[in-house]
């Protein structure tokens, strides 16, 4: 047991917060915005760290990103002041900066601060969009619940 926590206390000094995006990396800022390549007009808006690393484990998007920390959740105390709010109002304020992309859950926590973040850019000469919602890739009508039956019939795209 002792090399295994002495290895979990290694990297527990290693590990920093990006202080640009919120990612866990051992840089700052990361290697995801210190990347050269990375679109820098786009910002990938994303709940948590995890989701961050979901989204490049499946190698469909080359943006930068910004971590919330969570979502707004008035009956938890969670208001604005407790997440990257403010960072990513500035953030968006820079003009190489052309869209944020707001990547949250589809819960009524994430729905409720992509409402609000929407509110708070709207001064920001950037483009604001969401992620599609709807029938999964492989998913069959008859197992799928109301609401996502209706968000895919709102977003539906003509052919």
């Amino acid at each position: 047991m002792a090399p295994l926590a002495a290895a979990l206390a290694g990297a527990a000094d290693k590990i920093v917060i990006c202080s640009t995006c919120g990612n866990v990396d051992t840089s700052d800022p990361c290697t995801i915005c210190s990347d050269p390549r990375r679109d820098s007009g786009l910002i990938c808006v994303v709940e948590e760290v995890g989701d961050l690393w979901a989204l490049e484990r499946a190698q469909v998007i080359s943006a930068r990103y910004h971590v919330l920390g969570g979502t707004l959740s008035p009956l938890d105390g969670i208001g604005p002041e407790d997440l990257m709010i403010g960072k990513l109002i500035e953030r968006a304020r820079d003009a190489q900066v052309k869209e944020i992309l707001l990547a949250l859950n589809a819960t009524v926590e994430g729905q409720s601060t992509a409402h609000f973040l929407m509110d708070e850019l709207s001064d920001c000469d950037v483009a604001i969009s969401r992620l599609a919602h709807g029938v999964p890739v492989g998913g069959e009508l008859d197992y799928l619940d109301e609401g996502t039956l209706a968000a895919a019939i709102k977003a539906r795209k003509q052919l």
